[in-house]
Order: C-alpha cells, then structure tokens, then sequence
C-alpha cells in the first residue's frame, strides 16, 4: 500500500510537527526540510481542517469516557485522532505502526487504517525485485 507505484501519498501536518519534534540532528532536519517541501510542491500537505477539529474533541471525549483514556496532557492521543479524522475526510487511509491508539479511535470513529510492522533495520537496505517492478524488503 504504501509502497504502491500509483498510490497518492499525503502528508499530515500534523505528522510534520510529531517529526519536527524528534528531528534532534541537523542532518535529520534537513531531510524532513526536503520531505515536506516536496509534499508542499506537490499540493499534498493534509491539514485538519474546523470541522475535524470539533469532531476530534468529541472523539477525544468518548474515549475518555467509554474506553477511560486520560486525555489531559495527552498530546500523542489528540494528534493521532486529527491524523486519523483529517485522513477520513479525504477517503485516505492511515499507515501507521501504532495499532492501540489507531484501534480504539476507529471505535468511536471509523475510517481506513492499516497497520504495519517494523522492518529491521538490516533488511532495509536489501531489496528484491517483484513481479510487477516494484520493490519490497525481503
């Protein structure tokens, strides 16, 4: 999905402020410098818009009440519910390794997730052609 040849990718916003926050390197800032100018070029910067705003505060209240997620101070969680509703508004889906939080916000408001695991570091570099020309770590 991810890797797909003609899959349009988008780029949360809000994502870009998680990636800025961790971006410690001047070579780590640099390459998400690139990353979102590209997105930015391409038109393809998701922001969250009023309305996913206002439904984000009550997802964020039902799963402090039905599922007792602490939500104050709980950064993490409001971003991903905007990641979540803002991908929603456009038909697209959430790639994401974060299953707990992606999960239980689908509870309360559904939209397209997929979940993938964590590729070692040492397959990264090891490719195998497919198929159909694309590439995949084996």
């Amino acid at each position: 999905m991810l890797f797909e040849r003609n899959a349009v990718r988008y780029l949360s916003a809000v994502v870009i402020l998680e990636l800025l926050v961790g971006a410690r390197s001047p070579r780590d800032r640099r390459a998400l410098k690139a990353l979102v100018t590209d997105f930015r070029r391409s038109g393809r910067i998701l922001v969250p818009t009023a309305s996913v705003y206002e439904e984000a505060g009550e997802v964020l209240r039902r799963l402090q009440a039905e599922m007792g997620y602490g939500v104050s101070g709980a950064s993490s969680l409001v971003n991903d519910v905007l990641i979540a509703l803002s991908a929603r508004s456009i038909g697209a889906t959430v790639i994401t390794q974060n299953r707990g939080d992606f999960e239980a916000i689908q509870t309360t408001s559904p939209f397209k997730l997929a979940i993938v695991s964590r590729i070692p570091t040492h397959q990264l570099s090891q490719k195998k052609p497919t198929p159909n020309g694309y590439e995949r770590p084996i």
